[in-house]
C-alpha cells in the first residue's frame, strides 16, 4: 500500500536533515514550492510540516516560513515511578500519618496559596524486603467535603491520590531532583547510620489551568534508587 503524500514529505525532509543536506538555520522551500514539487494540496503540505515541527526537526517564523531547528542535546526523557526503579521496587508501604496543617511560607509559595489555606499532609515509609528505603511526604490542597480515606491512599501513587479531584488526563507534572544530607529525623526513619546521601525527588502536580494542586517530596536512600534517561 502506497504511503500518503504527507508521509513522503516528512521522510524526504527528515532524511535531508539527517544527512546534513539541510543544516540548522537553513530555510525550507515555501509551501507553494512543496505543493508543486509533490503535486499535492497546501493542506497536505501543512500536515507534513506540522508533524516535523512537533517532532522537533523544524520551526516556523510567521511571515518567513519554516527553518531547520538546532537539535537539543541536553534534553532527556526518563520514566519516574516512586514505587519502582532500575535497582529497586517497593514491596510494602507504611502510612505514618494524615494531618491537616497550615502551610509555612515555603510550602504556601510552592502551592501558590495563602498561609491560612489548609493543606493535607500525608507521610509514608516505603520498604523493600522489610528495609525502609524511602520517606515520602505528600501535600494536597484541602477540600471541604472531599474525604481522605486512609486505606485508599496508603498504597496509592501521587496521581491516584488526586484522581477524585481532577481528571488524570488533565494532569501536568513537574519534577525537581537533587541530593541532600539527611536530617536526624529522616536518618532514624530510614535506619541510616553511615554517610549515605539522600536522592530527593520533588513532584508538583498541576490542573488543566496549570494551578498547583499537590506537592510530593520523596527522600530515597541513595543506595536504593537508580534512574535512566535517553535523549530524544
Amino acid at each position: 500500500m502506497k504511503n500518503p503524500i504527507y508521509v513522503k514529505i516528512i521522510d524526504d525532509i527528515r532524511n535531508k536533515i539527517s544527512s546534513g543536506e539541510l543544516r540548522p538555520g537553513d530555510d525550507l522551500p515555501s509551501e507553494t514550492s512543496l505543493c508543486d514539487e509533490y503535486d499535492t494540496s497546501r493542506m497536505t503540505v501543512r500536515k507534513g510540516l506540522s508533524i516535523l515541527s512537533n517532532e522537533g526537526y523544524i520551526y516556523s517564523v510567521p511571515g518567513k516560513g519554516y527553518f531547520v531547528k538546532k537539535p537539543d542535546y541536553n534534553k532527556y526523557v526518563f520514566n519516574y515511578d516512586e514505587m519502582s526503579n532500575l535497582i529497586n521496587s517497593v514491596d510494602k508501604i507504611e502510612l505514618l500519618s494524615v494531618d491537616i496543617i497550615l502551610p509555612d511560607e515555603k510550602l504556601a509559595g510552592n502551592l501558590q496559596i495563602s498561609n491560612n489555606k489548609k493543606v493535607v499532609m500525608i507521610r509514608r515509609l516505603f520498604y523493600t524486603e522489610e528495609e525502609p528505603v524511602a520517606y515520602d511526604i505528600k501535600y494536597l490542597l484541602y477540600q471541604k467535603g472531599v474525604p481522605i480515606v486512609e486505606n485508599e491512599i496508603e498504597n496509592a501513587t501521587f496521581p491516584e491520590m488526586i484522581s477524585n479531584r481532577t481528571s488524570l488526563y488533565d494532569l501536568n507534572k513537574e519534577l525537581v531532583i537533587y541530593a541532600e544530607v539527611p536530617k536526624e529525623k529522616t536518618k532514624k526513619l530510614l535506619n541510616i547510620h553511615d554517610a549515605v546521601a539522600l536522592f530527593v525527588v520533588e513532584e508538583k502536580l498541576y490542573d488543566i489551568d496549570h494551578k498547583p494542586i499537590g506537592l510530593g517530596i520523596t527522600y530515597f536512600r541513595g543506595d536504593y534508587i537508580k534512574l535512566h534517561g535517553v535523549s530524544k
